[in-house]
């Protein structure tokens, strides 16, 4: 295929991924609005739907991932502790250096079954976003302004109500708080100088009120902290439109099951224990650059069908009508109703973009960027 052409049919693969994905994130946000009326009846059931209903629309991401780009993730970890992986809840630490780390997450989630009920602690402009922030709102997120002073009340109460959740769930946290540039690393490391604590190579120092306060509200809730590195072979640099341009990566992830009995329930203790935990992920880190493989046995986890048939199943749905309004419009011979047509898709593509765009990492948030103010937990 020659370049015009291989453009053009890149084109028109986002343009048909673009229009299922808002389509059927719209449809299900409708949905889960009706949803609404259970939560005073049967808050449980109200529950369940929303599990099943988000999995409809975070699914169709992770199959970008698994089956149209074809990406591979070996999971490192300890083999007597793989039976265990989504048969409990638990606190999953990811390191924040990669454009689809979170997409990573997600299909580590999947992989095990509680990828409709996973949670994160999110920024709240997130919740504003149609879709997925509309999505995670249905789901109980855990929203936050990153100003510690105001979120404390609001994400314990939001912690607190997931105490009798349902579904088994993870509980995924960026402990950095911010993605990984070296313009962010280098004032992070200052803050580390002038705290007397230990410098990191590969990650930001965290951020350790949020997972203290997280460890705090769902201690007998959640059985273990889950403390997830991750890499990418041959210094590929995954981003989420390579992803949907189909480029196929190499993800290796190590995992370390931690009963949460060991994380200290005082503060300034769990404190010490996350510095000393994220001095661990740096050496795992150093040793991967070294060697190329993490410490653990590595198991890839099989692919489950239900993120592509649910992804068929929509497409089935939406591109049907579709194709036969188009050649309604292409019959009537109308030029302002075929340009209204494709306007309307090239509007599609570019909501997707810009939420792609939300994801690159020289778009990021600027939180980090700037140097210590009294106190940096």
């Amino acid at each position: 295929m020659d370049i015009a052409g291989f453009v053009k049919s890149q084109f028109i693969c986002h343009l048909l991924i673009s229009y299922i994905f808002i389509a059927s994130g719209l449809i299900i946000n409708f949905i889960q609005l009706f949803t609404l009326i259970l939560w005073p009846i049967n808050k449980q059931l109200f529950r369940k739907l929303n599990c099943k209903l988000a999995y409809c629309i975070s699914s169709q991401l992770v199959m970008l991932l698994e089956w149209w780009s074809g990406t591979t993730c070996t999971l490192y970890t300890d083999p007597q502790n793989y039976h265990k992986y989504g048969k409990e809840n638990a606190i999953v630490i990811l390191n924040h250096n990669f454009e689809i780390d979170f997409l990573c997450g997600w299909n580590f989630c999947e992989r095990f079954g509680v990828l409709g009920s996973s949670k994160v602690l999110a920024k709240k402009e997130l919740s504003y976003m149609p879709i997925i922030g509309w999505m995670w709102y249905f789901l109980e997120m855990v929203f936050c302004k990153r100003k510690w002073e105001e979120d404390r009340k609001t994400v314990m109460q939001g912690l607190l109500n997931l105490r009798d959740y349902p579904e088994h769930f993870w509980f995924l946290i960026h402990c950095e708080g911010t993605r990984f540039t070296e313009q962010k690393h280098e004032i992070s490391m200052q803050v580390a100088e002038a705290k007397g604590l230990p410098k990191l190579k590969y990650h930001l120092l965290p951020r350790t009120k949020g997972f203290a306060v997280t460890a705090q509200c769902l201690r007998n809730v959640v059985s273990a902290v889950y403390d997830s590195t991750l890499n990418f072979r041959n210094n590929e640099n995954p981003t989420l439109l390579g992803v949907l341009n189909g480029k196929k990566y190499h993800a290796d992830l190590y995992v370390r099951r931690i009963p949460l009995e060991e994380v200290p329930e005082d503060e300034q203790e769990c404190s010490k224990w996350l510095h000393k935990l994220y001095q661990e992920k740096d050496s795992f880190q150093e040793e991967y650059y070294r060697t190329g493989v993490y410490p653990g046995t590595p198991i890839v986890p099989p692919r489950r069908p239900w993120t592509l048939l649910n992804w068929l199943f929509w497409a089935v749905l939406l591109l049907y009508p579709l194709f036969k309004l188009l050649i309604n419009m292409i019959s009537s011979g109308s030029s302002l109703t075929l340009a209204t047509f494709a306007f309307v898709f090239v509007a599609a593509s570019a909501g997707v973009r810009w939420m792609i765009g939300v994801t690159e990492i020289n778009k990021g948030s600027t939180y980090g960027n700037h140097g210590h103010k009294g106190k940096r937990n």
